[in-house]
């Protein structure tokens, strides 16, 4: 067993590592640019949304109100006319993506911190390269790429841009696992 706390570096490291190809994925290969396409007659929806007064939070439209919602025959109307929509209203302003960036960051530290416990817990001091990389990047792939698939099933997310953001975290996977596995405490 290795103490997760004696993983320091690595979990340090590899939070890096993914913050840094994280940002050439998305500034340099931008193959996720199209993950949004533009809302058709953005200023009228924008207007429209503007003098609703919607603060921010997520929202669907029609609202259901819960599941015995799903059978009142006003809301199979509203679904059946259109549009259906899931909403993520932001606070406006310009703002900068110090926060952001921050948080992900922490983000990777936190993947890092919980590939190096399971691995920690099943692995002993100078386990072999592949046995560390396996378990970290297995663990890690997970934490960076298997939640985001339910949006997908549920809320109707585009599949393409889910398998791009699968496939970012099986990269992130690789690096961060390719960091623990080369050093790993002897």
């Amino acid at each position: 067993m290795v103490p997760v706390l004696s993983l320091w570096l690595p979990v340090l490291l590899s939070g890096v590592a993914v913050f840094v190809v994280s940002s050439i994925i998305h500034m340099v290969l931008r193959y996720h640019r199209n993950d949004y396409g533009p809302v058709p007659s953005e200023d009228d929806v924008r207007n429209a949304l503007r003098s609703a007064g919607i603060p921010p939070g997520d929202y669907m439209m029609p609202h259901v109100g819960g599941t015995g919602g799903m059978n009142d025959p006003e809301w199979i109307e509203k679904a059946t006319e259109g549009p259906v929509a899931y909403l993520t209203v932001a606070p406006s302003g310009v703002g900068g993506m110090g926060k952001n960036l921050a948080q992900w960051f922490v983000f990777t530290v936190v993947v890092g911190i919980f590939a190096g416990y399971v691995a920690g817990i099943a692995l002993p001091p100078g386990a072999e390269y592949l046995d560390v990389f396996q378990f970290v990047g297995t663990v890690a792939f997970a934490g960076y790429s298997l939640g985001v698939i339910p949006a997908s099933i549920w809320y109707h997310r585009s599949w393409a841009a889910t398998l791009r953001t699968v496939f970012d975290g099986l990269v992130y996977a690789v690096v961060t696992a390719g960091i623990f596995g080369s050093l790993w405490p002897s």
